[in-house]
């Protein structure tokens, strides 16, 4: 993949992925306004996150890792006819394992969710309601799960539109379950669980004329002993903890908050949900985009623009990284005012969800650099390297909210979830951080001599940026109309972006720093 193709296809995604996260906000404001951040959202919230934790554990996270690389590897050295196989094969197995694995959710449904939310179990309605929002959505982790696999192959062959649209489904499917089904449900939270599955066979019914156009809808046969089936196993059971090291600490954290107050999930739900904001624009963009590249250059045996792609996908993600970290600090209360401050969604929410999206923010930019440290590792098919490193962000992360708790009721604060949120973001500074030593030890990748003038360019344009924000803060007026605090959120967001261009160009910056190679 040259560099215009690189540039072509993350364009692609994060504009999928904008429409996608756009859509996302709309949903969340919706769903709050309409369920507010209280005792049924906190419900609906811990039910949908096991299926969606299990959808990127086995799915979009160890399965896409594995598989991809092994993919690109039939495609680039075997004829079509073997990739084809591979794909019949994978396609049965996964299956196979993705339904049993549904139906044994089902049944131990109540089991999971009171080790998922044992603070639950206190509130026998709480925790009732918990367990069939969760058995109602769980056939969503298998229709994702296939919608993964299509995805998958399909980013392989550098088609990446279909699949970076396919979230918008999702978000489309709950604001209509949230505005029109809801009230002709008994139990109205629960219109949210079926728009959940609905979406699921959206997403995986989308994928389908692409596959079919391009031969590649093969009729699943199961055979566990097929050469790339066994590879991609080997290559998956490790991968399984590695890339899933962020969804583990938010069952951690989701299991602390279970205990905490009223309100605390859905307060961590919605910073985490602004979070994604710029991670997905960026990160998860430029990871999807450069797995399949690498894994090409890795069967070509071209280390030189191996490393190229690496450090091109580093720049950008620093280059977008840092702003966007201040910016969410700086702007954390008038965003949360803005968007979600009206209807069931309170001051005090605000509030509270304003101070956890300033102790995640510092964790964006380690978030981003993630999403491209792993597929070095995933691309020349070593798992191992990550689980080592995800090991110590899940320690660091226990470790972390117990020490961090204990501070807080220490010093008699009742906000206990922003510990939680700090947590978070000690977690992913240290995943991050051991990535890049394994990157630098190995030769894989590093910081080469361009960017000590790169840093100071970023530092001095970040600079700018904050004295910018700092201005534009003092003139903004949180007590009008909630559309016009969106707008004044906006001008924010013009200023800091437009300061911080203006910062980096008097360093001398230019985009052709950004080129890969």
């Amino acid at each position: 993949m040259n560099m215009m193709a690189l540039w072509r296809s993350t364009f692609i995604v994060s504009a999928m992925t904008m429409l996608s996260r756009v859509m996302g906000l709309i949903r969340d404001m919706v769903l709050l306004n309409v369920f507010g951040a209280g005792k049924d959202f906190d419900t609906f919230v811990v039910a949908f996150r096991i299926p969606n934790f299990f959808r990127r554990l086995f799915a979009e996270g160890a399965f896409s890792q594995a598989f991809i690389p092994v993919l690109t590897e039939y495609k680039t050295t075997k004829l079509h006819a073997e990739v084809q196989i591979l794909i019949s094969r994978v396609f049965g197995c996964l299956l196979t394992v993705m339904t049993a694995l549904t139906l044994l959710c089902m049944i131990v449904a109540p089991a999971i969710l009171y080790v998922y939310a044992p603070g639950f179990h206190a509130d026998a309605a709480k925790f009732d309601l918990s367990v069939d929002l969760f058995r109602l959505t769980i056939p969503y982790l298998m229709f994702m799960s296939l919608t993964a696999f299509a995805s998958s192959i399909l980013n392989s062959y550098g088609s990446f539109t279909t699949p970076a649209f396919a979230p918008v489904l999702l978000n489309i499917a709950m604001i209509a379950g949230a505005l029109w089904l809801s009230p002709y449900m008994e139990t109205p939270i629960m219109a949210l669980g079926w728009a959940v599955v609905f979406a699921g066979i959206l997403q995986l019914a989308l994928q389908i004329p692409e596959l079919w156009r391009k031969k590649l809808l093969i009729p699943p046969k199961v055979d566990f002993k097929h050469e790339g089936v066994e590879r991609i196993l080997k290559l998956m059971l490790p991968a399984l903890f590695g890339v899933s090291v962020t969804q583990i600490n938010l069952l951690l954290n989701t299991i602390w908050a279970s205990f905490m107050q009223n309100g605390s999930v859905s307060w961590l739900y919605t910073a985490e949900r602004m979070t994604e904001l710029p991670l997905g624009l960026i990160g998860v963009a430029i990871g999807t985009v450069i797995l399949p590249a690498l894994s090409a250059r890795k069967a070509e045996q071209d280390q030189t623009k191996f490393k190229a792609m690496l450090d091109w996908a580093a720049r950008v993600i620093v280059f977008a990284g840092i702003p966007a970290s201040i910016a969410l600090f700086m702007l954390s209360t008038p965003i949360i005012q803005a968007l979600f401050q009206h209807g069931a969604f309170d001051a005090r929410a605000t509030e509270m969800t304003a101070l956890a999206l300033q102790c995640m923010s510092g964790g964006v930019l380690a978030f981003m650099l993630i999403k491209v440290f792993a597929p070095g590792f995933y691309a020349i098919q070593d798992t191992k390297t990550p689980v080592r490193v995800g090991l110590m962000a899940v320690a660091a992360n226990a470790i972390l909210n117990v020490v961090f708790i204990g501070i807080f009721k220490w010093m008699g604060w009742e906000e206990l979830h922003m510990a939680l949120a700090l947590s978070s973001t000690g977690s992913a500074l240290v995943n991050a951080g051991m990535l890049y030593f394994y990157l630098h030890k190995r030769e894989i990748f590093r910081f080469g001599p361009h960017w000590k003038k790169l840093f100071f360019q970023f530092m001095v344009g970040n600079a700018v940026m904050i004295a910018a924000l700092w201005y534009g803060l003092s003139w903004y007026n949180p007590d009008v109309a909630p559309w016009i605090r969106v707008f004044e959120v906006l001008g924010l967001c013009v200023l800091g972006v437009v300061a911080y261009v203006l910062g980096l160009f008097t360093t001398g910056f230019r985009p052709r720093q950004l080129k890969h190679g």
